[in-house]
C-alpha cells in the first residue's frame, strides 16, 4: 500500500496568499496578459469575464492567453483556460510551466472549474504547475486596468494544478 501512497503527485507548491508587489517578474507578467485579455471576453449572458495566461515550458517567453466565449446554448461555452491551452496546442506547444487566472467576484479568488483544472493537468506534465490567482479590479476605468491592473498591495492566491485537483486522472507513460 505504501507505494501506492508514493505514487501519487504530491503538490511542490505550498497554497499561500501574497501582495502582487512580492511575486516574481514572471508572475506578476502572466497575471496582467490574464487581466489585459479578460477584457475582451464575450459574455454577454453571464457578464462574468474571466482572462488565463499560461507560459509555455518549451519556450519560457512565450505566453499564450485566452478569454472566456459564451454561447446562447451555454454547453458549448469555452472557459478562459481552455481557450489559452487550445491556442498555445494550435501552435505547436504541449507543456506550460505556469498559469494565471483572473475575475472579478467580490472579496473571492476565482479558481478554474473543474473541466479546466483536468484540462490544465492534462499539459502540465507529470510536475505541478504554479496557478496565480488575482482579483480584477473593475472599479478601474479601462484605462488605468490597461496602464496597471493591479496594485502591489492587491492580494493574489498562489496555488498549484496539483493543490486545485489533488488525485487527478493522469497517464503516466
Amino acid at each position: 500500500m505504501s507505494h501506492l501512497l508514493n505514487s501519487l503527485a504530491q503538490p511542490e507548491v505550498k497554497e499561500t496568499i501574497l501582495p502582487y508587489g512580492k511575486l516574481d517578474a514572471t508572475a506578476q507578467e502572466l497575471l496582467r496578459a490574464a487581466h489585459q485579455v479578460r477584457q475582451r471576453a464575450y459574455a454577454p449572458y453571464s457578464d462574468f469575464k474571466v482572462g488565463a495566461a499560461f507560459r509555455a515550458t518549451e519556450d519560457s517567453q512565450q505566453v499564450f492567453t485566452g478569454c472566456n466565449v459564451e454561447n446562447a446554448a451555454f454547453t458549448p461555452t469555452s472557459c478562459a483556460e481552455r481557450t489559452a491551452i487550445a491556442k498555445a496546442i494550435s501552435e505547436g506547444y504541449r507543456q506550460f510551466s505556469s498559469g494565471a487566472v483572473v475575475a472579478y467576484k467580490p472579496n473571492e479568488f476565482v479558481s478554474p472549474c473543474g473541466v479546466c483544472r483536468q484540462f490544465i493537468r492534462e499539459f502540465a506534465g507529470n510536475t505541478d504547475m504554479p496557478i496565480y490567482i488575482g482579483q480584477a479590479n473593475d472599479a478601474q476605468s479601462p484605462q488605468e486596468q490597461l496602464e496597471e491592473p493591479f496594485h502591489n498591495d492587491d492580494l493574489i492566491l498562489c496555488t498549484s494544478i496539483f493543490n486545485l485537483l489533488p488525485h487527478s486522472f493522469h497517464t503516466y507513460k
